[in-house]
């Protein structure tokens, strides 16, 4: 599972999710059985050479539908920050689905 995150640090204990228009980069996490395999940031979307699963955005009001024109998945991270606690909720499922919302 890829999921691909709007940061604002290419350090991943230190980078915490920003809103679309104010990403500095973009953090692709590939999640396995529960885990973090890897990562890496881009400073473009158009670097990302993966496939996308998953976008996770700040909020709601995000302009994301080009990205669900593309067949990937939107999550909200209503209340979480840093990565490491995103992730935490993405296992947990307490992320918020966008695609539910149309």
């Amino acid at each position: 599972m890829n999921i691909l995150i709007p940061v604002d640090d290419c350090d991943l204990e230190e980078a915490q999710i920003t809103l679309l228009d104010d990403l500095k980069y973009w953090l692709l996490i590939e999640f396995n059985e529960g885990k973090m395999v890897k990562h890496e940031f881009y400073q473009t979307k158009e670097e990302v050479s993966d496939w996308i699963d998953i976008i996770i955005v700040k909020n709601q009001q995000e302009y994301v539908w080009p990205f669900m024109e593309e067949g990937i998945a939107i999550l909200v991270a209503p209340t979480q920050r840093y990565v490491e606690d995103i992730m935490e909720a993405y296992l947990f499922k307490e992320l918020h689905d966008m695609n539910l919302n149309i």
